[in-house]
């Protein structure tokens, strides 16, 4: 029999990598996007494509109880993954209403529609590192909640409600604690993706320089994709858990920027500024260490993609933008040999 799935917030970075992965495991898969005045539907145009017997959208916000209970109503999934969000923490702390609306109050309406519609549906919502904020690293499952952001008490909202619904009512309802994850699909509003995007612009004579906030800040970064693979096989348990995912391994953003200006033969000090006052937040998150050993011994999940890969293959996706390999951008400012 074929699984069924449903993905809130498909069009984003993990929605599409999770839908990826889902047909591959032959699923049938129904993303729900909401209704903007322009397409953003980049990241899934290949899924179309694809697989058009397999997968298709619908349109739903997540917070419209009604839209949420009839496109699962007519979809009937067996599984339904909740990415939707109001996803980038500086824009919380601008955004605070609308960030904790789109993120806790949607998880409570979604728990709702499974408890009194569908109770036999598994059900995944995605929570982040972003909920560890203050304390110290590393961070596991038993670690203290200390948010430094309206998005991370966002997300300790939607992950205390999951665990509230499953023991409450009996859901299948399990929550991943996700550290930093990466990719060439991720927003360039985003400061990975802000500095290999912009080292391509420099690459390519669009632009001469990036600006950066505080670039001491430590995170542990993985690929996305990766991710997904240990979502999905948290969603095959049979008991509803948590866990945390992330490298183990934890890296400064200049330590990205470095790297990044490495593989085209830069010095990164020539072309980045930095402006902490410009992009200071209200409170800060100095260092995210993640520890998932849970994962790799119940899931037995453990990342493919290292950091320095992770860097080169958004690197070059970037370049490719404007038709150039990392070769070649090396090449373009490398000095001629003395004969």
């Amino acid at each position: 029999m074929i699984k069924k799935a449903l993905i809130m917030g498909v069009t984003g970075q993990d929605g599409s990598y999770m839908a990826e992965l889902l047909l591959k495991k032959k699923y049938k898969v129904l993303g729900v996007m909401r209704r903007l005045s322009m397409f953003n539907t980049e990241r899934i145009e290949h899924l179309y494509i694809n697989y058009p017997k397999k997968f298709d959208t619908c349109y739903g916000d997540l917070i419209d109880g009604n839209s949420l209970r009839k496109n699962i109503e007519n979809f009937k999934p067996d599984e339904i993954y909740n990415f939707g969000a109001q996803s980038h923490v500086r824009i919380s702390f601008d955004l605070p209403e609308s960030t904790f609306t789109y993120n806790a109050n949607s998880t409570l309406m979604l728990l709702e529609v499974v408890k009194n519609y569908f109770p036999k549906c598994k059900f995944y919502q995605a929570c982040s590192s972003e909920m560890f904020g203050a304390t110290p690293p590393p961070q596991n499952e038993n670690t203290p909640f200390k948010p430094q952001s309206v998005y991370g008490v966002s997300k300790v909202s939607s992950y205390y409600l999951t665990n509230f619904y499953k023991r409450a009512y009996n859901l299948f309802a399990c929550a991943g604690i996700l550290f930093n994850h990466e990719s060439p699909r991720r927003s360039p509003n985003f400061v990975t993706r802000k500095i290999t995007l912009n080292i391509a612009k420099i690459i390519a004579g669009k632009q001469k320089r990036i600006e950066l906030g505080n670039i001491s800040a430590l995170r542990d970064w993985g690929f996305a994709g990766d991710y997904m693979e240990a979502i999905w096989l948290m969603m095959q348990q049979k008991k509803p858990d948590n866990f945390v995912i992330s490298t183990g391994k934890n890296y400064s953003v200049e330590d990205f920027v470095k790297y990044c200006f490495k593989l085209v033969g830069l010095d990164w000090k020539k072309y980045v500024t930095t402006n902490i006052n410009k992009y200071k937040r209200p409170a800060e998150v100095p260092n995210l260490l993640g520890d998932s050993r849970k994962a790799k011994r119940v899931l037995g999940w453990k990342p493919k993609v290292n950091f320095h890969q992770l860097c080169k293959m958004m690197l070059e996706h970037d370049l490719n933008k404007y038709g150039l390999t990392i070769d070649e951008a090396k090449k373009r400012f490398s000095k001629p040999k003395k004969k």
